[in-house]
């Protein structure tokens, strides 16, 4: 059978956990600049679909296409990681540290934000003919977006913090069923399509996403976007961060490791017993 059940999907959430906390620091920084610089390109297709039809659902229909690609390369984004890496540590891996995690975050989203900030750039020159013309259709639209997301937030104050901190929470309780989609399936039309449901709830809803985020606001910012770096800062990326890290590890990964792991040891002392109570049986019999 392609489906992996969830007592198995779950040992491999926590075996990927505790492989990110031990890769080295190289592996980290290259395979998170990977995944940021394909998924930036994926929310610039995305926007452009959307510019092109006029309608959002169009953009989330194939902004997944991203996520699947640098997840079948084994790339990672610091989203997944905020669920998966602090598994090891509940339980009870060897070697596996809090500061080992806050290392694994740390690399992978420094390896994001140089993807971005790549692309960013890149995207910038594309959209702008090399800076020689105007900010395009698609371009304005990356300026409204990211003002609105930024300045629109700071306008309410703390209302509009909480806003983007919940929305944050939500996309990432998303994005890491995404990414344990493709734990789920041994075939890779399974894992695709286990994937991409869940980002495209994400990018429909408009939700926040770390790693997005570090592309959309700085390319807002070079397209002349109006607002700086402290809004960006404080009124985004700093409640996207933490909002995605209760997602990802409070909403998602733990209750996976709450329920299926306990039940999994459950059934597994459970076969064993049986198997012990067998042998001694069997041992007996041979006996008389």
């Amino acid at each position: 059978m392609s489906y992996i059940k969830p007592a198995d999907f779950v040992q491999t959430m926590i075996d990927a956990g505790e492989a990110k906390t031990k890769t080295s620091t190289a592996d980290l920084i290259l395979r998170g600049t990977m995944a940021g610089i394909i998924l930036s390109l994926a929310v610039v297709v995305a926007i452009t679909a959307i510019v092109q039809t006029g309608i959002g659902l169009v953009g989330a229909l194939v902004f997944p296409v991203g996520f699947c690609i640098l997840s079948l390369m084994g790339y990672d984004l610091v989203t997944g990681a905020f669920g998966l890496a602090p598994l090891a540590k509940l339980d009870n891996r060897a070697g596996v540290t809090w500061s080992s995690i806050f290392r694994c975050w740390g690399l992978i989203g420094l390896g994001n934000l140089i993807g971005s900030l790549i692309v960013a750039y890149l995207a910038t020159v594309s959209l702008t003919m090399n800076f020689s013309i105007d900010p395009n259709a698609v371009a304005q639209k990356f300026i409204a977006v990211s003002t609105a997301r930024t300045v629109g937030f700071e306008n309410l104050g703390m209302d509009g913090w909480i806003t983007c901190f919940v929305r944050a929470i939500l996309c990432n309780l998303m994005v890491c069923l995404g990414v344990i989609g493709g734990m789920t399936s041994r075939t890779v039309a399974g894992k695709v399509v286990a994937m991409w449901f869940p980002i495209f709830i994400f990018f429909a809803l408009v939700f926040e996403h770390t790693v997005v985020n570090m592309f959309l606001f700085p390319l807002g910012m070079i397209l002349g976007a109006d607002f700086g770096i402290a809004t960006w800062l404080n009124f985004n990326l700093i409640p996207t961060i933490l909002g995605n890290i209760v997602g990802g590890l409070v909403f998602t990964a733990i209750p996976l490791y709450l329920t299926h792991k306990k039940n999994s040891a459950a059934v597994n002392a459970k076969v064993e017993t049986q198997a012990t109570n067998e042998s001694f049986t069997e041992a007996a019999l041979n006996a008389k």
